[in-house]
């Protein structure tokens, strides 16, 4: 998970985190910020082969070997609800 930390910031993160569910046994989420929705698309087109190999690893660790993804953008005006 070093590396994949390593190249996730290589790739434009400025944070990362990896964090077990504690009601759920097992169950990791890894987490990183960038500056822009832009910035991520450009991430998918900075995969090297070694990137791949290293993201295939880590998806192993998930039993049906495919990890959810999900993409989350700060809400805006959220302090005014």
């Amino acid at each position: 998970m070093v590396k994949l930390a390593s190249e996730r910031r290589r790739d434009g993160a400025y944070d990362w985190g990896i964090y077990e569910d504690a009601s759920k046994e097992g169950v990791f989420i890894e987490t990183f910020h960038v500056d822009s929705w832009l910035e991520h698309m450009r991430q998918h087109q900075r995969v090297t082969n070694a990137d791949r190999v290293l993201q295939d690893a880590v998806n192993r660790f998930d039993p049906q070997g495919d990890p959810a993804v999900r993409h989350l953008i700060a809400a805006r005006g959220s302090e005014q609800a």
